[in-house]
């Protein structure tokens, strides 16, 4: 069968190219099969047809194709050069004229990386069944603001007491986020998925049955736990199972469904009262949020039965046999995932030769442009004061006049289009320009708001300043949902190698926790100092993360988790 694939091929390069490329062909087949898969790619620019219409160079790369993966059979599992091959050759073998297009369908739909629609259902359901995880980290994040009131009534408590509960969320999601990364390099994405699933359902039943302080804050610390296993581990996953076309598009919807929770909480704390979601009618204490928190765990560690877990991973760990199935399964049963499998043990190769990645490795000149440009984001997303506006947008508007309640929905629906968008051009758009076009945007709404709180504080056009606060805040939402609120979580997901992956997108995770505890334990102290200053403030940093952005942060759309590597570390 070998002897006549490369009869065929021979052939038609003879037929239709004639003597001159007779000539070539000894230098191109004395190379190294290795050498030579271009061949399964290449396309000719010229084109010689026979009489049936056939492509005779396409037959002749689609015959050399099959007999390079006839070399790296089973059968001849040494690697041999064409030149070897063609002493084996009997020079008296008739070429066959009977090539015909059946011959074009033997093999399956090959894949470097990319997906067809039809196989891509997989992909799609370990998406949905992964950014669940993204709604619980809204729905915890959303939870505090609008139900502050009903809270301190119901327990009781005292303002500080509620403030304990509101800022130990961010100090059990730095915990989490410094042990996502070993914990998903040890038992798996899927595995770290479940366990920030079960330490939030805890968290939210200890809510649902605290009778005081304590319980209140021991499970608003657990779910904050959960919050920081699932920013890390969601991304990550998604971005190893997803087709490179696809990839950050997907990663996207990581933000989207935050977003999605943070919206929900939001609303049903200011429209639905606390018994209408009440989940048993005899207690006087029942949690709007409690029902948007539980669900999407319930949905997710239902669905994690159903979904492969990340090739990468799998392969990492030398399960051959699963990592094939897994990529097989979310790529199709009818797609060659050979090429694609084959990239990923070369680089896995590669990286085990490395030695285990310490925490002062990440500082190490081949990883630490990685380090720099997740953390760099990580740090310009929450000094650009994010935390500090979702977290008191209420008392923002009620400063300018407006009706908290209003301008509230109004900011949760808005986030919601604006994410869905960057969802979609994200992977036409691509990661740099996303960024510019929202940070730009962040400048602009920060100084807006300066000025009309400058306004305000020299009480000059008094009428003005509502407008311009409510426009400076949803602008400023607009353009962080338009990119600065999804694409770092992307980007960092595609920039560290896979050895430090767990180590540096821990350390990354875990920086960007703490910078929107500062952010938020310091925005009151900044609002008093002087309003228009700290909004000032904001515009000046964002201007900072432009620059960064245009400076360091590479393009990585389109490109193969591997081929990333090879740039960063060119």
């Amino acid at each position: 069968m070998l002897l006549s694939y490369l009869d065929t091929a021979i052939g038609l390069l003879f037929k239709s190219t004639g003597k001159a490329a007779i000539n070539e062909i000894p230098t191109v087949l004395s190379k190294p099969v290795q050498d030579l898969t271009w061949g399964k790619s290449r396309r000719t620019k010229t084109v010689f047809k026979l009489e049936s219409g056939v492509d005779e160079h396409r037959l002749c790369d689609q015959s050399v194709s099959i007999a390079l993966e006839l070399l790296q059979g089973p059968c001849h599992g040494r690697r041999r050069s064409f030149s070897a091959c063609l002493a084996l050759w009997d020079d008296t073998m008739p070429i066959k004229e009977d090539v015909s297009i059946p011959l074009l369908l033997q093999q399956k739909n090959s894949t470097d990386g990319t997906s067809s629609k039809a196989s891509l259902w997989m992909v799609y359901l370990s998406t949905i069944v992964a950014v669940c995880g993204s709604f619980e980290f809204g729905s915890c994040a959303g939870f505090s603001s609008p139900t502050q009131a009903e809270i301190m009534k119901d327990l009781p408590l005292t303002l500080e007491e509620y403030s304990v509960f509101g800022s130990i969320l961010t100090f059990g999601a730095m915990i989490g986020a410094i042990t996502s990364g070993p914990i998903a390099d040890s038992i798996g994405r899927k595995g770290a998925m479940r366990t920030a699933t079960g330490f939030s359902v805890a968290g939210w039943l200890a809510i649902y049955f605290a009778k005081g302080a304590l319980s209140l804050d021991i499970g608003r610390l657990a779910t904050g736990y959960g919050m920081g296993i699932f920013s890390y581990v969601v991304p990550v996953f998604i971005a190893e199972i997803a087709p490179k076309n696809l990839r950050g598009a997907l990663t996207a919807v990581n933000q989207l469904m935050i977003c999605t929770g943070v919206s929900v909480s939001f609303i049903i704390g200011t429209v639905i009262t606390w018994r209408t979601l009440a989940l048993t009618d005899d207690r006087s204490r029942t949690y709007k949020g409690l029902i948007a928190g539980l669900v999407p765990c319930a949905i997710l560690l239902v669905g994690l039965f159903f979904i492969p877990e990340s090739p990468r991973w799998l392969a990492k760990i030398g399960h051959e046999k699963e990592f094939e199935a897994a990529l097989q399964n979310l790529r199709g049963k009818d797609t060659d995932i050979s090429e694609e499998a084959a990239e990923i043990r070369d680089y896995i190769e590669t990286l085990e030769r490395l030695p285990k990645a310490k925490m002062l490795d990440l500082f190490q000149r081949r990883y630490l442009r990685s380090v720099i440009i997740g953390v760099g984001l990580m740090v310009f997303q929450q000094f650009g004061g994010i935390s500090g506006i979702c977290f008191y947008v209420s008392n923002i508007f009620e400063s300018a006049g407006v009706s908290s309640s209003t301008g509230t929905i109004v900011y949760a629906i808005l986030q919601l289009p604006i994410t869905v968008l960057c969802t979609t051009v994200i992977d036409k758009a691509g990661r740099k320009p996303l960024i510019l076009v929202s940070s730009t945007g962040l400048v602009l709404s920060c100084i807006l708001s300066g000025i009309a709180f400058y306004l305000k504080d020299h009480n000059l056009a008094p009428n003005s300043v509502p407008i311009l606060v409510v426009a400076g805040i949803l602008i400023y939402i607009s353009s962080f949902s338009a990119g600065m609120g999804t694409v770092p979580w992307v980007v960092m997901s595609e920039i560290f190698p896979i050895n430090v992956k767990g180590l540096a997108g821990s350390l990354a995770t875990l920086v960007n926790w703490f910078c929107g505890w500062a952010v938020t334990y310091s925005f009151n102290s900044l609002m008093s100092w002087s309003s228009s200053g700290t909004f000032m403030l904001y515009a000046a940093i964002c201007a900072l993360g432009i620059l960064f952005v245009v400076t360091v942060v590479p393009e990585t759309k389109g490109k193969s988790l591997e081929q990333i590597q090879a740039e960063i570390n060119a």
